[in-house]
């Protein structure tokens, strides 16, 4: 190597050397929520910039949509539901334990964000709740495979007259030898002060899964839930007990 050479090559290796003591004497802090690098001989921490920072993130907080919270009793079927079926699906292994038909009732008030069925909130969507299809209900779940009927939506709740008319002719038929699921936007204690109707669904089930689908509590792992916040619950057992009992057959 000739000195032309040797001295071209210098600055770049001392470049390298000083961006290499740059980064080692950098720190790491976190402004507003976001990690940035500066000098620890520059960095002086605003409580400007705190305060500021802390305020960003109450209002990111405020701008997030949640479900609706009805008052007791303000929501009442007989004035919203229309007695339509967003869909009946006979035969399948999601919508509780065992080999179950799911009927999903149209109309939902609650508007959870990330619903999953978006469609069926509407209680026009659909079509109309038939005998035939009563029928047909009774026939699938009269297969000795079948464990039982879950009721979904759309909000079961706000839909009585269809679910109790199918539930009621459920324990005629079946007694107990069929199990009855729902899923539901009200929360076990919200259903204590509804109306009659809601008391007279909740009292012929067996399984409830209670409260609204939560975004920031979204877990696609936990047993036939959206999210953390909604639960599993024995129905016959907690109206034994007056508390909520939580589904023997748990596991997350």
């Amino acid at each position: 190597m000739n000195k032309d050479e040797d001295k071209k090559d210098q600055p770049e290796a001392a470049d390298e050397h000083r961006g290499q003591d740059f980064a080692d004497n950098m720190i790491k802090v976190t402004v507003g929520g976001e990690a940035i690098f500066v000098n620890p001989n520059e960095y002086k921490p605003s409580k400007t910039s705190e305060a500021q920072a802390k305020k960003r993130l109450r209002q990111r907080r405020k701008s997030v949509k949640l479900p609706k919270d009805p008052k007791p009793q303000e929501w009442k079927s007989e004035e919203l539901s229309k007695n339509m079926i967003a869909d009946y699906k006979p035969f399948n292994f999601v919508d509780g334990e065992g080999v179950r038909c799911s009927l999903y009732v149209s109309g939902c008030s609650f508007d959870c964000p990330g619903c999953y069925n978006v469609v069926a909130q509407n209680y026009n969507y659909g079509t109309p709740f038939t005998q035939e299809l009563e029928d047909r209900i009774i026939e699938d779940l009269s297969q000795p495979y079948v464990q039982g009927l879950t009721l979904l939506g759309g909000e079961p709740f706000l839909n009585t007259e269809v679910c109790l008319k199918v539930v009621k002719r459920i324990r005629k038929e079946f007694g107990h030898k069929k199990d009855i699921w729902s899923w539901s936007g009200y929360t076990w204690d919200e259903l204590m002060l509804e109306t009659p109707d809601k008391l007279e669904l909740l009292k012929n089930l067996d399984i409830l899964v209670d409260g609204r689908f939560l975004e920031a509590e979204k877990d696609l792992t936990i047993q036939f839930r959206g999210s953390r916040n909604q639960r599993i619950i024995d129905v016959p057992a907690s109206l034994a007990s007056g508390e909520v009992k939580i589904w023997k057959n748990l596991v997350r």
